[in-house]
């Protein structure tokens, strides 16, 4: 009877173990190419679009009057001399220049218009958002060639109850229009330096954090 009573408690332990080390094992589900730290080669990325809070210089060769800096405002639309409430949330510099062009083009011959992006906020689809157990959730602007390391960098690391290996990163997919998710390792990257759980990063990812139950 001591012998069964004994083997049943080993296989109890052994099952909370188990259970234990599932929590805090590393993540399930589809998984991202790993990244190197640095790039062997590093190119520019997609066309930046105007967000709304971008800061823009307009610029008006020879008619500095009609030039402005000016805030893209929370509805997307921007105001400058002789253009009211232009939509510029969704286009890129060379987009908007264009549309101030023909616009301007009313009232000057042949207008030369430059936009400078001079502070970027960028579209909610070309943020990176961390969210969850983290020193400081936020929405980061989307570099080109952006990795994970890079983000968590920025956001300060796990918090200290982070359940790391459970995070996830969803991603949409434009071409499909469908939403995927992809498990991430952010306590082997963070606290362990395995370069392997290192991926890239796309414009519009969220990664998700977790806190552990432990």
């Amino acid at each position: 009877m001591r012998t069964t009573s004994l083997s049943r408690s080993l296989l109890a332990a052994a099952g909370l173990s188990l259970s234990l080390t599932g929590c805090a094992g590393s993540a399930s589900g589809p998984q991202l190419e790993p990244a190197r730290f640095v790039s062997m080669q590093e190119g520019p990325g997609e066309e930046y679009v105007i967000g709304p809070l971008d800061e823009l210089t307009i610029h008006v060769w020879r008619n500095d009057e009609l030039g402005a800096e000016v805030q893209v405002r929370p509805d997307g639309r921007i105001t400058t001399p002789l253009v009211s409430d232009m939509p510029a949330v969704g286009k890129t510099p060379t987009m908007l220049a264009e549309d101030i062009r023909l616009q301007l083009s009313q009232y000057i011959e042949e207008p030369l218009v430059t936009v400078i992006v001079n502070k970027f906020a960028g579209t909610f689809s070309q943020q990176i958002r961390v969210v969850g157990a983290t020193e400081q959730p936020a929405s980061l602007p989307y570099r080109a060639n952006m990795t994970l390391l890079d983000a968590m960098i920025a956001v300060g690391g796990l918090s200290e109850y982070a359940a790391g290996n459970r995070a996830k990163l969803i991603r949409f997919d434009r071409q499909t229009g469908s939403q995927r998710e992809y498990a991430l390792r952010l306590s082997d990257l963070l606290r362990r330096g395995e370069s392997e759980a290192n991926v890239m990063l796309k414009p519009g990812d969220v990664i998700i954090i977790p806190e552990s139950m432990f």
